[in-house]
């Protein structure tokens, strides 16, 4: 026992590492905004309100609507994108890309396999103590668009095509992200994420 904690504590063992970083990654992934203020002198006030709420469906606000071209609002555009990138924290956290597969389009899933997108992102699986750090990194941050994002029009489809990056260091993580409008939400039809 003394020598598993000993390994644990001087990190010599790797699962220690692995659930700190998953707990950050899940945190992230499961809505934890750390980013409130923690205001104690007002503790009557709600931090809850609707009108703190970006994603609240009663607001007419323009960060929460597609504007006329069909873009998600600025809001609504961060949250899918980095929704994007923390379930891909947590499928390289954890070796096992079945949830994101399952969130993913149709379209998606009739051009890949489950294995076929694991086996695509082995190489961050096998350095993940290296990639989990910069991924929990840009997951606290907010996406600078390269491009525009832009909505085109295929087959009848609305796309949703989301360039940019992560500023981390002491890499960047550079993605480029499609989404098809199905049923009203937006799916996942491209991932592409870079660590260079």
């Amino acid at each position: 026992m003394k020598n598993i904690l000993n390994k644990l504590v001087n990190g010599k063992d790797n699962r220690l590492s692995g659930l700190i970083a998953l707990a950050v990654v899940l945190s992230i992934a499961l809505g934890c905004n750390c980013t409130k203020s923690l205001d104690l002198g007002n503790s009557s006030s709600s931090s809850n309100s609707s009108s703190d709420n970006p994603f609240n469906s009663s607001s007419t606000s323009s960060d929460d609507s597609d504007d006329s071209d069909g873009v998600p609002g600025d809001a609504l555009l961060n949250a899918l994108v980095k929704e994007t990138t923390a379930d891909f924290a947590a499928a390289i956290s954890s070796g096992d890309f079945s949830n994101m597969y399952e969130k993913a389009s149709m379209d998606f899933k009739s051009t890949y396999t489950k294995d076929q997108l694991q086996d695509s992102f082995k190489d961050f699986i096998a350095k993940k103590r290296q990639v989990l750090p910069i991924l929990a990194k840009a997951i606290a941050t907010d996406p600078e668009f390269t491009s525009t994002p832009r909505v085109r029009n295929e087959q009848n489809l609305d796309i949703l095509v989301t360039e940019g990056k992560y500023a981390t260091k002491p890499l960047p993580v550079t993605f480029n992200y499609e989404y098809v409008k199905r049923d009203g939400s937006w799916k996942l039809l491209v991932l592409k994420i870079y660590i260079r």
